[in-house]
């Protein structure tokens, strides 16, 4: 057993990472504007769920133009936010609860109105002028157009600088030239300040728009992975225990890549963005089919790195990776409104009232995702079951204020704030409906299984740890699998449909099995002939069965 001890240097393996938005998170001033010091103020709020990693959104200096993504300077905390000294003290307070804090590496682009964009647009001869992309004819545009409704074009004309300038999302984010070596040292300067802060690591935004030399002249880049390798090495050197997180929203062969190779690494996790989207496909369907294919398709990845799972993140959910087809299955049964639909490629709405608020099917979806291979990934609200908010434009939908209490402004502000950042969510889904400290009171709220669930899956390191093997068996509406460690071993079914069904699946070490535990409830189930387990699902049901070896004590 000494060889599958969980270890400080793959804290995460076993953990789960809670993302918010400080800005949408607590007012602790009344000025309407989520801070620093509101975080501080629900630290203890977020140990008590089980929360072991807090990830924080953008909190940089902003124009404002994208939700703290145009960033104008690196080293300073947007001053509506609060100060250094407020960010240093929370991340102290967050270490002792338990917390690692990591936070967004924004570094694919910076805002318009960054120094370094306005000393390179002022003469061709600035020091910062080759800090971007430049041509003087407009080049064809060779990439997705990433905001569809607000831009038609990677190119914009700057009139200043008498050229035009590579931007991948809105115009008033010019790229970053990732070419230029003093780019690169830049990235690890930038990293560096913040470690010293404290953090753990960084969630690496839009990976591969990072490492593409789109604009750039062919061979400018030779390898574009050194980049993170580059990274990755110097983290490593600062503070052993940071981490890159990768948004990689790629096919699954192409994701392997990111992990590194020939031993040198590059993230550590990767979102399983692959997964996530035909998990809702195979809940549109209530049939497992899509999703065990697709966890079938994920590449095999170093042992020391994992994936992220989640139901849904701060952005749209996007649905990219399915075919045309499929993607309007899951609209029809999702997001069936225009106005719910994104890009033509995702939804701009949070699990529940896609659900219809059916608490029974969301607990089956969470449950599922903690069980799937990597750590889980929470957005916040997710565990009181917030819904979006429809009437904020576009991706915002889902980045209203947290709603913690019946009170006004949803117990996010004080009742005399002024104008809230974002307006609260209203109707079914609302703060009077949903909100934190009536569900804290109420044994059998969300919030009180959420605790539950994450402390369940704390305590089973074979999920994050081990081998993961999908179980044949003839109940098409069931994902079946199993998790290996060392001795340690977990059964999990998740029934998809609204309909109950029997499932058997067979045990090829049932002479090392004496029966499976119910991690959730009290029923204990033997092994019949052959080594079969029969277990009876209700609709939407699901299970956690522990595997109790000869001799073993049973799990607490």
């Amino acid at each position: 057993m000494s060889r599958h001890k969980v270890t400080s240097d793959l804290w995460w393996k076993n953990g789960l990472i809670y993302c918010l938005d400080v800005q949408t998170f607590h007012d602790s001033d009344g000025d309407g504007h989520g801070d620093i010091g509101g975080v501080i103020e629900r630290i203890d709020y977020l140990a008590g769920m089980g929360v072991t990693c807090l990830w924080l959104m953008p909190f940089y200096a902003t124009a404002g133009r994208d939700d703290g993504y145009d960033v104008t300077d690196y080293y300073a905390v947007d001053d509506r936010l609060g100060t250094l000294g407020d960010f240093t003290e929370m991340v102290r307070t967050a270490r002792d609860r338990g917390m690692r804090v990591i936070a967004d590496l924004v570094v694919n682009h910076t805002s318009i109105h960054h120094p370094w964009f306005q000393s390179a647009r002022s003469s061709r001869d600035s020091p910062y002028r080759d800090f971007y992309v430049w041509s003087d004819e407009k080049p064809p545009d060779d990439g997705e157009v990433v905001f569809p409704d607000q831009e038609d074009s990677n190119w914009d004309w700057d009139e200043q600088a008498g050229q035009w300038y590579l931007h991948r999302f809105y115009a008033e984010q010019p790229d970053l030239n990732v070419a230029n070596p003093q780019v690169r040292d830049e990235i690890s300067q930038i990293a560096g300040f913040w470690l010293q802060q404290g953090l753990s690591g960084f969630r690496v935004d839009a990976v591969p728009f990072l490492i593409e030399p789109a604009g750039l002249p062919e061979g400018a880049i030779e390898d574009p992975h050194e980049l993170l390798r580059d990274l990755r090495a110097y983290l490593g050197r600062r503070a052993g225990e940071a981490i890159l997180l990768g948004e990689v929203n790629l096919p699954p062969a192409d994701q392997a890549p990111f992990f590194g190779s020939d031993g040198r690494r590059e993230l550590d996790l990767v979102f399983d963005f692959h997964a996530m989207q035909y998990m809702y496909l195979a809940l549109a369907r209530g049939r497992a089919a899509p999703l065990e294919d697709a966890l079938r398709r994920l590449p095999e990845i170093p042992p020391e790195c994992g994936w992220a799972s989640f139901v849904r993140n701060h952005d749209e959910l996007t649905l990219d990776q399915l075919a045309d087809g499929e993607r309007d299955e899951v609209f029809a049964a999702f997001g069936p409104d225009e106005d719910m639909q994104l890009y033509g490629r995702g939804l701009r709405r949070r699990l529940p009232p896609m659900l219809g608020g059916d608490e029974r099917r969301i607990r089956l979806v969470y449950a599922l995702a903690f069980a799937l291979p990597g750590i889980p990934t929470l957005f916040y609200g997710e565990e009181i079951g917030m819904g979006e908010h429809l009437a904020i434009p576009g991706r915002l939908a889902v980045r209203s204020p947290m709603q913690w209490s019946a009170e006004p402004h949803a117990g996010f502000a004080p009742p005399g704030a002024g104008e809230l950042v974002r307006p609260v969510t209203e109707g079914r889904f609302g703060p009077e409906a949903v909100n934190a400290v009536d569900q804290r009171r109420d044994p059998g709220s969300l919030l009180n299984w959420f605790e539950r669930l994450i402390r369940r899956r704390r305590e089973c390191p074979e999920i994050g740890h081990g081998a993961f093997t999908i179980l044949d068996h003839d109940a098409p509406s069931v994902l079946a699998h199993r998790c290996d460690w060392g001795e340690r071993g977990l059964v999990a079914l998740h029934n998809l449909a609204g309909r109950a069904c029997t499932v058997e699946v067979t045990l090829e070490d049932a002479d090392r099995v004496d029966a499976l535990i119910d991690l959730f409830g009290h029923e204990e189930h033997g092994l019949g002939d052959g080594g079969r387990l029969r277990v009876e699902l209700e609709p939407h049901g699901w299970r956690w069965l522990g595997l109790l070896r000869p001799g073993a004590r049973r799990r607490v």
